[in-house]
């Protein structure tokens, strides 16, 4: 994988691109991140928000709180409707990426599955990875 990478909604609308390697990269199973994803959880990738940059366009935001309260904002295409990346204003200084916005996610590997108490019976999650029920706690 290269520290440097983009990515992008389905249309090509909104592009961004990451110069620092990725600080952390896992699947999330909450059910809001279910339905942000329309499949079974979020594969994430987070970077720092000195290293991301939204190159072309002007993702669209819809706003939830998440689970602790604080403000969710998912970017998201506003002609294609791909999901883009996320802000948690609970770290702010980071973004996060859904892998399949990715130009090239097959270097995607993520370290853990969290929110597995949202998950659904049907998603067989990789058996070899940490599990969490919810955020794990640093």
């Amino acid at each position: 994988m290269s520290e440097n990478f983009t990515g992008g909604c389905a249309c090509g609308a909104v592009r961004y691109e990451s110069k620092g390697a990725p600080r952390y990269m896992g699947n999330c199973h909450c059910t809001d991140c279910q339905k942000a994803t329309g499949g079974p959880y979020l594969p994430a990738v987070m970077v720092r928000l000195l290293d991301f940059a939204v190159t072309k366009g002007e993702p669209r935001m819809f706003e939830s709180p998440a689970d602790a309260g604080h403000p969710m904002h998912r970017a998201f295409c506003g002609d294609c409707g791909s999901p883009v990346f996320l802000i948690n204003e609970a770290n702010p200084k980071v973004r996060v990426l859904y892998a399949g916005s990715l130009d090239d996610p097959s270097w995607y590997t993520p370290s853990r599955d969290i929110y597995t108490a949202s998950a659904q019976p049907w998603d067989l999650m990789h058996p070899d990875l940490p599990k969490n029920e919810g955020m794990p706690q640093r």
